[in-house]
């Protein structure tokens, strides 16, 4: 039994990206427009927004760029509003902004300007908080919507519609160096599981709630890794693992599986078993 419905047919489906300046979310931001959605992509910095927009513009794709600062949860409701005016509502949201800096727990100063302190807030507000924000000033229409749906006389199952949350493989249990972004990351997780218990029900008839839980992806945010990194896949692999994922109504869409299955096993050890085996796994 599926958990989310299944989203495949994406022609005119009305997209909000939230964190699609680069990485993972310029390319999933081609992938949904190439298929057909209308897209509106947002992230911090304009020209980085218009040099992912305008190759697809010159393709003849709908892709609209709309400033708007995760960390900001008035600026995104005022950039939801935009959205939904350019586009003439919102059927999927998708979050993606994100931040990572290696953490270690000897690094703390102690004192009240802790820079260390200061950077697990900053990682909390970008990849938790930021993602509450968005599903706050989203889930109202996503609600009306759907309900509208389950109200009208129907002969066939409606379109899909809801929040798509990207998190990380690093969120499902304590691993060296992610202090920070580990921590944000289990928040996003247990959020959008009781999202998903809350809103996927049967009066919500083609409302979905679906976490994206990647694995070790070349962008930006890695680039600075100084170790190995297991099954390291490319931004165009991840996109494509995502638009599968969303089609076939899975809750968790985890990838590259060759590794992210190691994992899924390694949440259901105990900790006397966890332990060993992550610094084995780690080298730590």
């Amino acid at each position: 039994m599926a958990c989310n419905p299944k989203l495949r047919d994406w022609a005119r489906r009305r997209v909000w990206l939230l964190g699609a300046s680069s990485g993972i979310g310029a390319a999933l931001a081609a992938h949904l427009a190439g298929a057909g959605a209308r897209v509106a992509i947002s992230g911090r910095r304009r020209e980085a927004l218009e040099a992912v927009a305008a190759p697809l513009r010159g393709r003849g794709l709908t892709v609209i760029p709309v400033p708007a600062d995760a960390s900001d949860a008035a600026g995104l409701a005022a950039a939801r509003d935009q959205v939904a005016a350019a586009l003439g509502g919102i059927d999927i949201g998708i979050y993606l902004a994100g931040d990572y800096v290696p953490l270690r727990a000897w690094d703390f100063a102690g004192g009240a300007a802790d820079p260390v302190l200061a950077q697990v807030e900053r990682l909390n507000r970008v990849n938790f908080l930021g993602a509450a924000a968005f599903a706050a000033c989203l889930v109202p229409g996503l609600l009306d919507a759907a309900r509208a749906e389950g109200d009208a006389a129907r002969t066939s199952p409606p379109p899909p519609c809801g929040l798509v949350l990207v998190g990380s493989v690093a969120g499902y249990r304590g691993l060296p160096k992610a202090l920070g972004y580990g921590a944000a990351k289990a928040a996003l997780i247990h959020f959008a599981e009781g999202l998903h218990l809350d809103l996927v029900r049967p009066e919500n008839p083609g409302l979905g709630v679906w976490l994206v839980s990647p694995g070790f992806v070349a962008t930006r945010l890695t680039a600075g890794n100084d170790f190995a990194m297991p099954a390291l896949i490319g931004e165009d692999e991840a996109a494509r693992a995502i638009v599968a994922g969303l089609a076939s109504g899975a809750f968790d869409i985890h990838f590259p599986k060759r590794f992210t299955g190691w994992l899924k096993f390694a949440r259901l050890l105990p900790y006397r078993l966890y332990f060993p085996f992550i610094r084995r796994l780690t080298g730590e």
